[in-house]
């Protein structure tokens, strides 16, 4: 599906006291963006930022990075943050190839991965979120005791991640193939995409990996 650009997105995300510019410079030096050494998690593909921000609140003692690749559905995120009192999130539009350039290894605590693109050709693979090649990207970022959290309604890329991740030389600590009617759903923060899908009854995907 073709996403409709907004006139003057990337202008206001320039211009964002919010989205973090030149990322690459931060590297390292976290801590100091945020002004404290609390752990810093981070979401894939954040899409309109229910998910991250609403983390944010929850958890104050941690810091909160959402990364969202297009700019006109970044800005709708940054039209809820202006509503919200919080210091402990910020953006970024940047690919997640990048994720290796800007983070040193052990800045980040965990990654979160929503509803990403199945990217169902076969031939596309390596542009999934749960490849071997972004598993290795999470790699070089993570602390030793970091985590990947992966949910999904397509049980085909479910059935992928499965199989990639621990292919990739991760461990599977836990899955679900209907996480609303499971243990695991206690404490679940749901995303906009997940709440149509949870109203129509459709079963949500959902595993947590580690090195």
């Amino acid at each position: 599906m073709r996403l409709r650009h907004i006139k003057g997105a990337e202008e206001e995300i320039l211009n964002s006291p919010y989205v973090i510019q030149q990322p690459e410079a931060k590297k390292g030096r976290w801590n100091e963006v945020f002004g404290n050494n609390h752990p810093i998690k981070i979401e894939v593909g954040m899409g309109k930022g229910k998910f991250i921000m609403e983390l944010a609140q929850r958890n104050p003692h941690i810091n909160y990075i959402g990364i969202e690749r297009y700019s006109s559905v970044l800005l709708r995120g940054l039209q809820k943050r202006g509503e919200l009192e919080l210091s402990n999130i910020f953006f970024m539009c940047v690919d997640a190839k990048e994720l290796g350039n800007i983070f040193e290894k052990g800045e980040v605590s965990g990654i979160y991965l929503n509803f990403s693109d199945p990217w169902p050709k076969d031939r596309h693979a390596k542009r999934r979120l749960t490849s071997r090649e972004f598993m290795n990207v999470y790699d070089q970022i993570l602390d030793d005791k970091g985590k990947v959290e992966f949910k999904t309604d397509n049980r085909p890329l479910f059935d992928y991640s499965m199989e990639s991740i621990p292919e990739a030389g991760w461990k599977i600590e836990m899955h679900t193939y209907d996480l609303h009617h499971s243990d695991y759903v206690q404490g679940n923060v749901m995303t906009e995409y997940e709440e149509k899908f949870v109203a129509k009854g459709n079963p949500i995907c959902k595993l947590i990996a580690f090195r």
